[in-house]
């Protein structure tokens, strides 16, 4: 087995395609469009690299890759989060134990050489997906979501990679009779009525300046939480164009108080991903038919977001945004997917489990000090 850093656009070509073959015989894994793993690669696409440095590895034996892995560090989240931290991502071997300490420890060493004191992943160069799935690996991951096979976290805690933290996923089925309980209807008529909140669908005319709110309302609900970084104007933009082609208005609310002053956010995207099985990452010939046809009837989600700002915690304001949500969007066919909540968010996994969600999905994220 051979290890080396990818040098050319060939490299690059083999290192994302390797997933396309180590899963190709897999029923559970989606495809993801090629066109937008490129995307994620290519600085002039994607403005998160402009503040990264980076390292991508090909691992291969007999002249075929069986591995890769990327190692990186953000300068933005180095001085956001003051520490040491670098982060491993599009991590995928064979199933064999030698291979994987390849990949991790070529990963380990680039980090240390660059000063980092610990690695941290997977993660990637796209904002939340990150983690490793170690429950729930069926059914098949949703829009913008991680998918492995198990093996996968044998691998890194045999490296000696240990847990940081768990990210929980829950799901809601109008097949099988999903309902809001009785007493949040109550709860959030109260809430409606004694804050004067308002719920409005994202206005489509006013695109840019509504994805700038939705920044403005995540920045400031999201900034103590684990793993946020701050995201510059051209995030912001980059996150606009590839929203828009699959943003449906009635999954996108806002909350304002009596004021009219924005107080909270719901994102539910449709899960594309049942659109793309079989298509092996390729919109052509056929695959945008598929899409064109299909996307208007998806009655798939993935909840994407749902915060309010610090001030309207613990009021009942999250409850009442969901059940707008849930109004919205609901079929008698809806299924939706939760996708995710900090295992030690308790407020957020408590009004959860209130709202009488499933649990689905468990993924882990892992570090250690190298």
């Amino acid at each position: 087995m051979n290890i080396r850093p990818i040098q050319s656009k060939a490299d690059l070509h083999t290192f994302l395609d390797l997933p396309y073959r180590l899963y190709r015989s897999d029923p559970v894994w989606v495809p993801p469009l090629r066109s937008e793993q490129r995307g994620q690669f290519d600085p002039h696409h994607n403005p998160l690299l402009e503040h990264c440095d980076w390292q991508h590895f090909l691992l291969e034996e007999g002249g075929e890759a069986i591995g890769r892995v990327t190692a990186f560090f953000d300068r933005l989240a180095l001085e956001a989060w003051n520490e040491l931290i670098g982060f491993f991502g599009y991590y995928e071997c064979v199933q064999n134990p030698a291979a994987s300490r390849l990949l991790l420890d070529a990963a380990r060493n680039w980090l240390r050489g660059r000063g980092m004191r610990i690695m941290r992943g997977p993660w990637s160069f796209v904002s939340q997906e990150w983690g490793m799935v170690i429950e729930g690996f069926e059914p098949s991951p949703v829009v913008m979501a991680p998918y492995n096979p198990p093996y996968y976290n044998e691998q890194l805690t045999a490296f000696g990679l240990a847990k940081v933290k768990d990210l929980l996923c829950w799901y809601i089925s109008g097949g099988e009779g999903y309902h809001i309980p009785e007493r949040i209807l109550k709860l959030t008529d109260a809430v409606a009525q004694r804050y004067g909140v308002r719920i409005r669908q994202i206005d489509m005319r006013r695109y840019e300046q509504e994805v700038a709110l939705i920044v403005s309302l995540s920045n400031a609900t999201l900034i103590d939480n684990w793993g946020f970084s701050p995201v510059t104007d051209a995030e912001v933009q980059a996150m606009a164009r590839d929203m828009k082609p699959v943003i449906q208005p009635k999954g996108v609310l806002f909350a304002e108080d009596r004021d009219g002053r924005p107080i909270g956010l719901a994102i539910v995207l449709p899960d594309v991903n049942v659109l793309l099985k079989g298509l092996n990452g390729r919109l052509f010939p056929f695959g945008w038919l598929k899409m064109l046809w299909g996307l208007p009837r998806l009655h798939n989600y993935r909840m994407f977001a749902l915060a309010v700002i610090p001030e309207y915690h613990g009021k009942g304001v999250d409850s009442l945004i969901y059940r707008a949500l849930h109004e919205s969007i609901y079929t008698s066919d809806i299924w939706m997917e939760i996708n995710y909540v900090l295992e030690d968010n308790v407020p957020m996994t408590n009004a959860i489990r209130k709202l009488n969600a499933n649990p689905l999905r468990r993924y882990r994220i892992y570090e250690m000090n190298i």
